[in-house]
């Protein structure tokens, strides 16, 4: 690493991962390209000099702007239906599982598949004239790779029901105001968003910031009481690391720790 595949680019800058859906003229999510963007983050979560992942668009016109239409057309039995359905699901899971956080720098259209990619990824940074959606009850489907579950997790119940049964689209301001993204930038400045919060996140102890994640993902869907043991157990594994002993001391001494990821 860095890597490449045919429409999925990686690399690393200053303990960054930037990830790159390169696949002209909208990033469409082809069979091809989530098996590389599988494989990319397999790459990612073994590289130690890679602390934070982005994953944007290639272009200025799209994130990704769905699923190819052209491959979904093609599905003729419910059993090619569920391969598909459990190939692009399977994926954006080992995104929402990294332990390493990944931020979507949603630099033009996320609709469908796009979306569903999106929201498996721990932030959002997106641009101010970006198109969210998930219309895919217009096409006579619905969303197969998380959408009618991670949607209602992150924006609610009634508004993810209404949003998915129209196919109605909406602008960046409104998905800033239902939750769903963290931050609106102008249009040129996401990319650049996105690394200044990677790289915050990157001068912490990854020791902290992976048990934080892991925590947060484990305990969301589970009874108050279970999370709470999670939480209990990844603190206490944390509180025993050298880069606990080394952020007490700093804190106490009044100077920035120097933490080792260890």
């Amino acid at each position: 690493m860095p890597s490449a595949g045919a429409w999925v680019k990686v690399s690393i800058e200053d303990r960054l991962a930037i990830v790159t859906i390169d696949h002209p003229p909208v990033n469409a999510l082809n069979r091809q390209t989530i098996q590389e963007l599988g494989e990319a983050f397999e790459g990612i979560a073994s590289n130690s000099s890679a602390k934070v992942a982005i994953i944007t668009g290639g272009g200025s016109f799209a994130f990704v702007a769905g699923a190819d239409i052209k491959e979904v057309a093609q599905i003729t039995s419910v059993e090619a239906a569920k391969e598909m359905a459990a190939l692009g699901q399977a994926v954006f899971l080992k995104i929402q599982r990294m332990q390493k956080p990944v931020i979507a720098a949603i630099n033009g259209v996320c609709l469908g598949g796009g979306l569903e990619l999106a929201m498996s990824c721990h932030l959002r940074i997106s641009g101010d004239r970006v198109r969210f959606g998930q219309p895919e009850v217009n096409l006579g489907i619905i969303p197969g790779w998380g959408g009618t579950q991670r949607l209602p997790r992150l924006i609610g119940k009634a508004k993810a029901m209404e949003w998915i049964l129209t196919g109605d689209m909406i602008m960046a301001q409104e998905a800033a105001r239902l939750g769903l993204v963290n931050q609106v930038v102008p249009q040129d400045q996401v990319l650049k968003a996105a690394k200044d919060l990677a790289r915050k996140i990157a001068s912490k102890s990854a020791v902290a910031v992976s048990a934080a994640v892991s925590a947060m993902e484990q305990g969301i869907d589970v009874s108050i009481e279970e999370g709470l043991a999670k939480e209990a157990e990844a603190f206490s594994k944390v509180a025993a690391s050298e880069d606990s002993k080394e952020g007490i001391k700093a804190f106490l001494e009044k100077r920035q720790p120097q933490f080792k990821d260890h």
